[in-house]
């Protein structure tokens, strides 16, 4: 076998286990599962012990466990919140994330860890990243907190998340707002609090480092927000004027993720993150280039997911109040409009498109995201 034949197949095969992890059946397999603890545990030669492993709190604080180095994601979130007293239906509303603090202050997200992953191999790998590992919310509509703020555990992470987003600027209040909430702070009325950030700009998006994109031109600067149905982008052209663009998720079709490789200095991988949009009746490609594609793509999954939760519901709510006569056109209809995006990860660039064109949504489950 060649060399470019042995690459092509390494290739290909790196593709096909990618994708597997999009059908959450396979994931959530045993097989799976063992076969991918092995592979991490292999890979970084990580043998199965016992360890200590802390998962930090927006607040700054952290809870350490004792783990195994086999142990899963899903086990250590749901070892770290029972903990601290969440209600078990409510964990599916919280995940656990890499994330950086950096010297200027600035929060980053490096990425959702995956329920199959091992947080404790993988932050063994990430040790040049400075990387943590905390517990972050994980869903796109600020609407949801209603769900949570019930349960005293789950109403103190929202807090402590809150008040991070707003200390670390990933939201923007305006100044009478700020006076508000800084009021309800001193007084540690936490219900009131939350209440009141949902109307604050950006408030349930996730915040991205600055990246390069490629719209309105090649090579432009840009600060990402993700979140409310949309990908806020506030560029900086190259005439020294900013440009804010809102991108709807509904008039999305496609993503894929790429890795580029290393960049030039060797020091660290290039990744993009491209989006089939339609602009003005025209399909077009946008480029994102960023280290937190992963992240992005993750955040796109999820407000679909939230989508189809939400017009299904709806719709089972319509066949209730409708006449028999009507229910079979009217669900007919929704269906017609549930949408589905595909975020495709190679190493290669591959492109992914409907059969038909008309034909952006179908239907999917909530665990097929």
């Amino acid at each position: 076998m060649t060399k470019s034949m042995a690459d092509e197949r390494q290739s290909q095969l790196e593709q096909y286990l990618q994708n597997v992890t999009l059908d959450s059946n396979i994931t959530n397999s045993d097989v799976f599962i063992g076969f991918f603890r092995k592979l991490q545990q292999d890979t970084f030669k990580i043998q199965t012990q016992r360890a200590f492993l802390d998962v930090y709190l927006a607040d700054g604080n952290n809870i350490r466990l004792d783990i195994q180095t086999s142990d899963t994601a899903e086990r250590i979130l749901e070892v770290t919140l029972c903990k601290m007293g969440l209600s078990r239906e409510l964990i599916k509303y919280f995940s656990l994330f890499f994330f950086q603090d950096r010297d200027d202050g600035a929060l980053s997200v490096v990425k959702k860890v995956a329920e199959f992953e091992l947080p404790y191999v993988s932050l063994q790998s990430m040790k040049e990243l400075h990387c943590k590992l905390g517990i972050r919310k994980w869903y796109m509509d600020p609407s949801l907190d209603t769900l949570l703020m019930g349960c005293r555990a789950s109403l103190n992470l929202l807090y402590m998340q809150a008040i991070q987003e707003v200390k670390r600027n990933w939201v923007k209040p305006t100044e009478g707002q700020m006076q508000e909430l800084e009021f309800l702070q001193e007084n540690a009325n936490k219900a009131k609090f939350l209440e009141l950030i949902r109307e604050v700009r950006f408030y349930g998006y996730v915040r991205l480092d600055p990246c390069i994109c490629d719209y309105p031109e090649v090579g432009c600067s840009a600060d990402i927000y993700v979140g409310n149905n949309e990908i806020n982008c506030c560029i900086k052209l190259p005439i020294n004027q900013t440009k804010e663009v809102s991108f709807k998720i509904n008039r999305l079709r496609s993503w894929q993720v790429t890795f580029l490789g290393a960049t030039k200095d060797g020091e660290e991988d290039t990744l993009e993150l491209r989006f089939e949009y339609n602009d003005s009746g025209t399909w077009q490609w946008i480029i994102l280039y960023t280290k937190q594609a992963f992240l992005l793509s993750s955040c796109l999954k999820k407000m679909i997911s939230e989508q189809m939760m939400k017009a299904s519901k709806e719709g089972q709510e319509m066949e209730i109040e409708m006449p028999k006569s009507t229910k079979n056109n009217k669900k007919s209809i929704i269906q017609q409009k549930q949408v589905v995006h595909s975020g495709f990860i190679s190493r290669k660039r591959f492109l992914v498109r409907p059969n038909e064109e008309d034909c952006v949504f179908e239907k999917i489950r909530e665990e097929d995201l």
